[in-house]
């Protein structure tokens, strides 16, 4: 697989500095059931690493001593960590909002059993990828087949009172399927609803539009269909400085697997650490005495993808 890190590295992008962060992304491995044309961080059902159950220890003691408001967890699919329950479980005790970004499918997975009524008992919040509300679409991003299950999941997460109660918050992620820029959250979010509700019954919270970042598996399609240029030229022509205050990297730290810290997902999988500490890889074993207020955020080309058009981030589009 090509690899757009060596392009990405040098940039001109405007330098940024952190806020407090309130968030603390944590990826818990790169286990998934599914392998998506457009995710970012190369997961799939072959790859193995997990983060350990010292290093959720860690995340733990974070989050009962520093600052973070809410705990962010991402993967391959999160839930396939052996230490997920544990560590929603332990962070909810905690007052802890607790995000989780689920693949849907994984919720129908054999030995994942309880694991909605897990996730509501807890009064997690779940951000789910739905790329499309049309089949076509989400199978050729996530493989043929996804959809049903992906429906059927959001229909079990109704029956549970997602998107309903307002203590179970369900909201939903839309990538384009190619080299373009997401078109209007709003817009978009109500298409999303009334053909969900149509078709299915299905309601939901937000919608959250995500840009496709050109690294992982995305770029790598990028560069052998000759599209890089042209894609990391319309981010650049599309770059808006009013987003430079609501990127996520000011409010945020990325944890990998195995605990080293990056200011964002997307350093995390271009292997950019973070340059808050005088550590060359700082971990989370550092992070509790760490003052990052203030610290330089390390950028790339790739940070065009958060600040062009309407924006980009976990929490979807910038502007409103």
């Amino acid at each position: 697989m090509q690899d757009t890190r060596p392009l990405l590295l040098e940039t001109d992008f405007p330098a940024l500095t952190r806020e407090v962060p309130n968030t603390l992304q944590v990826n818990l491995g790169y286990t998934c059931n599914l392998s998506c044309n457009h995710c970012h961080v190369n997961a799939g059902p072959s790859r193995t690493e997990q983060m350990s159950g010292e290093n959720i220890d860690r995340v733990l003691l974070l989050l009962e001593h520093g600052s973070f408001e809410t705990l962010d967890l991402t993967g391959g699919a999160p839930e396939l960590n052996v230490h997920f329950r544990r560590l929603v479980g332990e962070a909810r005790k905690l007052g802890v909002r607790v995000i989780d970004r689920c693949n849907l499918t994984i919720l129908l997975e054999p030995g994942q059993e309880g694991l909605a009524e897990f996730l509501a008992d807890e009064q997690v919040e779940i951000t789910a990828s739905l790329p499309c509300y049309l089949e076509k679409n989400v199978e050729q991003q996530r493989g043929k087949g996804v959809y049903q299950p992906s429906i059927q999941a959001l229909q079990q997460l109704n029956a549970l009172g997602y998107g309903i109660k307002p203590e179970l918050q369900l909201n939903l992620v839309y990538n384009p399927g190619g080299p373009v820029l997401p078109p209007p959250q709003a817009a978009l979010e109500s298409d999303y609803k009334s053909a969900l509700k149509t078709q299915y019954g299905i309601v939901f919270n937000q919608l959250f539009t995500l840009t496709n970042m050109p690294i992982s598996r995305f770029g790598a399609v990028l560069l052998a269909k000759g599209q890089y240029p042209a894609y990391m030229a319309l981010l650049r022509d599309n770059f808006s400085a009013d987003n430079l205050a609501t990127v996520m990297c000011r409010s945020l730290v990325s944890v990998d697997w195995q605990g080293y810290l990056y200011d964002c997902d997307f350093n995390q999988m271009l292997h950019i650490p973070m340059l808050a500490t005088d550590s060359p890889r700082p971990h989370l074993r550092e992070l509790i005495a760490a003052d990052l207020a203030g610290s330089a955020i390390a950028t790339g080309e790739h940070c065009y993808g958060c600040t062009a058009g309407q924006g980009s981030s976990c929490g979807g589009a910038l502007e409103s």
